[in-house]
C-alpha cells in the first residue's frame, strides 16, 4: 500500500490508520500535525505547485520504502487555508517490526517538514501576515538521514 494526497479536505486519522493496521504487520507508527494556534494566530495558509509537491512526495515515499521493510505508507498533507486545530499532515507506515515503522514515519515526517515544497503564511487577529521560514532545528534533523 502506498498512499498519497495533497488536498484541501480534512482527513480521518482513524481511517488511514486502519488501512495500515490492515496489512497484517506487527508495527504501525503514525504522526498527526495539527495547526497550532498560539501568538493571535487565526490562520495557517499553504500554498504549493502541484506539478512539484506530488512528484517530491512520490519520492521520499519511494526513498523510504527502500530503505526499510514496509508494508505500507500513507501520506497525507492539506493545503489551502487552516484554523487553529485543523489536521494538517497525517504521516503512517506500517512494517512487521516496530523499529522500521518508527524510523521511517519520523523520516519522512522530518522530510516532509523540512524539504517538501510547501509555502506558508501566518495570519494574525490584528490582521498581520508573515511567510514562515524554514528552521535550521528542522533542516538539522533531515541532514541526520542522509545516507
Amino acid at each position: 500500500m502506498r498512499r498519497i494526497s495533497i488536498q484541501t479536505e480534512d482527513f480521518d486519522a482513524a481511517i488511514e490508520l486502519a488501512a495500515l493496521e490492515a496489512l497484517g504487520g506487527g508495527g504501525v507508527a503514525s504522526f498527526t500535525g495539527i495547526v497550532r494556534g498560539e501568538g493571535r494566530l487565526t490562520a495557517l495558509e499553504l500554498e504549493h505547485y502541484p506539478a512539484m509537491t506530488l512528484p517530491q512526495a512520490e519520492r521520499i515515499v519511494d526513498e523510504a520504502m527502500s530503505r526499510w521493510p514496509l508494508l505500507g505508507v500513507s501520506v497525507v498533507h492539506r493545503v489551502g487555508r487552516l484554523e487553529p486545530g485543523a489536521r494538517i499532515v497525517f504521516v503512517g507506515t506500517a512494517s512487521r517490526h516496530r523499529t522500521a515503522a518508527l524510523e521511517s514515519c519520523a523520516y519522512l515526517i522530518d522530510w516532509l517538514k523540512s524539504h517538501a515544497p510547501f509555502w506558508k503564511k501566518e495570519h494574525f487577529t490584528d490582521g498581520a501576515a508573515r511567510w514562515v521560514e524554514a528552521r535550521a532545528e528542522d533542516e538539522e534533523k533531515a541532514r541526520g538521514w542522509t545516507r
